[in-house]
């Protein structure tokens, strides 16, 4: 019986400090960042996130509403601080009694206009935190790369942790920007800095139908081509809990890739269609296609000033096939992955009921 008591005593001293320990979090606005408060706000963590002054905390909301009949009371535990991590002041004093930090803010873009700001703000701003970090005595920091940021196996093999970025043309710029943050967060590791690295394939989530999650929304509303592509897949909720194991876990100086499975873009594109009642995509796109139509929209665009609907990243993305593997971190955490067509279930669900109630307009 004493053991028992003295074990409970324990655990409950393990959980009044975790709720103690300020969290900062960067980027909580956006798919992944909004699911890493839920679930540090789900666990009663207290929880400081920053945002950029124009930034709308809407669909923080909208997520935490998914999974939570309550949200409200969860967002309690989040206290927004307005700050750009471009913006050395602002972040220092955002950092004030934090003990963890959570970095999940970038800018992703494959369009050539955004391509300044994103190695400014990936690389330096990433930079900037790194250093007041050290500076502030920060105890655990989780930075969220990309296996953008990962070479490709050799041999045959899929990418692994082991597999190390070189320098090619054929690298995109957002590539090259998470690459360099990667470089920033391992010399502050170097200095003392308890870290750790995820490398996240293509992340899975709802909410966001018009920007990260928007690909649901070009499926349902008809779409008919594909390509010949792979890649991996991986679901939002799995990071966020990964993410936070690890912290809780004290591993550090590592870095992992998080990808639960490699699939077609057909395969990813046909399941989507069957949970959105929906025609499966029925004409392949050579990628010699896709080549002439990259210069086609640079020439349109260079003399209309618009978007492109296809840049040159977006076509060497789309053309190529990118396999990893997730044995590492299941080693280490013996952690389950979320099968994909699950995810793709659930996301479907959520966003027929979006548009149900009428609230998919608009949203980003």
């Amino acid at each position: 019986m004493n053991l028992l008591l003295r074990d409970l005593v324990s655990f409950i001293t393990f959980a009044s400090l975790k709720s103690l320990i300020m969290i900062l979090v960067t980027g909580g606005t956006g798919l992944l960042g909004s699911h890493v408060l839920y679930e540090l706000a789900r666990q009663g963590r207290e929880v400081r996130a920053i945002k950029r002054q124009s930034s709308d905390t809407t669909m923080v909301r909208k997520v935490f509403s998914y999974y939570s009949e309550d949200p409200d009371k969860l967002l309690k535990n989040i206290k927004w601080f307005d700050a750009d991590l471009m913006d050395f002041s602002a972040i220092e004093d955002a950092l004030d009694g934090i003990k963890e930090v959570y970095h999940a803010g970038a800018v992703v873009s494959y369009y050539p206009k955004d391509h300044k700001a994103m190695l400014k703000v990936n690389i330096d701003g990433t930079a900037n935190l790194v250093n007041l970090s050290l500076d502030k005595g920060v105890g655990k920091f989780c930075y969220v790369s990309s296996v953008a940021a990962v070479g490709s196996g050799l041999n045959g093999n899929p990418t692994s942790e082991e597999d190390f970025f070189v320098t090619s043309r054929r690298n995109s710029i957002y590539s090259i920007s998470k690459y360099g943050a990667e470089r920033e967060v391992w010399r502050g590791m170097e200095e003392g800095l308890n870290a750790v690295i995820v490398n996240p394939s293509f992340i899975l989530g709802p909410g966001f139908w018009n920007a990260n999650s928007g690909l649901f929304r070009v499926v349902r509303e008809g779409l008919k081509y594909y390509t010949d592509g792979i890649t991996g897949y991986v679901d939002v909720r799995d990071i966020a809990v990964i993410m936070i194991q690890l912290m809780d876990k004290n591993i550090f100086n590592e870095r992992f890739i998080l990808s639960a499975e490699n699939l077609s873009y057909l395969q990813l594109l046909g399941m989507m269609a069957k949970y959105l009642g929906k025609p499966v995509p029925a004409f392949k796109v050579p990628t010699f296609m896709t080549e002439i139509i990259w210069r086609m929209e640079a020439i349109r665009t260079f003399f209309t000033r618009s978007t492109p609907v296809l840049t040159k990243d977006m076509a060497t993305t789309l053309g190529q096939e990118y396999y990893y593997t997730h044995e590492k971190l299941r080693k280490t955490l013996g952690f389950e992955f979320t099968p994909i067509e699950q995810s793709i279930r659930d996301i479907c669900q959520k966003y027929l009921e979006d548009i149900n109630n009428g609230v998919t307009k608009g949203i980003r």
